[in-house]
């Protein structure tokens, strides 16, 4: 892996669609979709500080019919955005913000997050449906004149790997090896394990590069009451794994949804990581990279950990 620690940032971008099969979606959530998204962005060129975009690939679109008769999704699956979100189309499409993050000063990267935030390891979805969502990405993005490498499962949810080989993928970020919610951050503030990741390639050719930390996985309530007698706990915990980061030469993998800043709170918490994020990158060799930089790094060296998977297409 080399002798460099380094960070990464992942985002899921994914405005209306990651609860359009929500029967009552958190419309805090989906009406700041766009909000969050436009303060990241401005944050990660204050400081200067490369993310992978993971997108829905819907979003890329400026316009459908809102049947998709051609797409093998189960019956209904779309019907959210044929009735009560018809005239939401700033919910389903989402060009302007895409071509944001092309135009960034920063040296993002545009990964992948299905095309309709299908679940890949939901028992019900097929092989087809799988292929379909990664190959309308695909087809997408090439009218973009851009390339996709790196994948992020919809709710962290995998499956179908051999059909991220198939589609010409290189990563994914697998599951994180610490839970979310206050059970994980307290393990991860005063817990002795390491937030450092290994990424590795695995037995289908791709190169998993797991996440370490959801950025917001301490809300609410138990949010107020650490925040009143402590800090933001999630801060301290980013602080942590950074520090990690820059003293070994692991991965720390940090991820969030745009939609979760919902206002200055949220605003904040990402400022002061990203802020002790680049302090840290200039007193020492520490590194920030994109999902797909890793994937080529650990490419470089690796072997898959089953030397009889066939050759990935290309």
């Amino acid at each position: 892996m080399g002798s460099v620690g380094s960070v990464v940032i992942s985002l899921d971008a994914e405005l209306g669609w990651g609860f359009h099969d929500f029967e009552t979606p958190p419309t805090n959530r989906v009406e700041n979709g766009r909000r969050g998204w436009r303060v990241m962005l401005d944050l990660a060129a204050e400081f200067d500080v490369p993310a992978t975009w993971a997108v829905v690939g819907h979003l890329m679109l400026d316009a459908c019919d809102g049947e998709h008769a051609d797409h093998p999704a189960p019956e209904g699956w779309f019907e959210r955005e044929r009735t009560t979100w018809r005239d939401r189309e700033e919910l389903r499409f989402a060009p302007d913000l895409v071509e944001a993050v092309l135009d960034s000063p920063v040296d993002h990267e545009l990964g992948c997050h299905s095309f309709s935030h299908v679940l890949f390891g939901d028992p019900a979805t097929s092989r087809e449906l799988a292929t379909a969502e990664l190959r309308r990405c695909r087809e997408i993005a090439l009218e973009w004149d851009r390339s996709l490498d790196s994948f992020v499962y919809p709710r962290n949810d995998v499956g179908h790997r051999d059909a991220l080989v198939e589609q010409a993928f290189s990563a994914y970020r697998g599951r994180s090896p610490t839970p979310d919610g206050v059970r994980g951050v307290v393990e991860s503030a005063v817990g002795t394990r390491s937030l450092l990741v290994e990424p590795e390639l695995d037995e289908f050719g791709l190169v998993n590069v797991p996440a370490s930390t959801f950025l917001f996985g301490f809300e609410g309530r138990a949010r107020t009451v650490a925040e009143s007698i402590w800090e933001d706990p999630m801060v301290a915990v980013a602080r942590r794994g950074i520090d990690e980061a820059a003293a070994g030469d692991g991965v720390y993998h940090m991820w969030l949804h745009p939609n979760n800043l919902r206002g200055p709170r949220d605003d904040e918490r990402m400022r002061a990581i990203l802020r002790y994020l680049d302090r840290r990158r200039s007193e020492t060799s520490l590194a920030v990279e994109t999902m797909g930089e890793v994937a080529r790094r650990v490419r470089a060296t690796a072997r898959p950990t089953n030397a009889s998977v066939p050759a990935r297409r290309r």
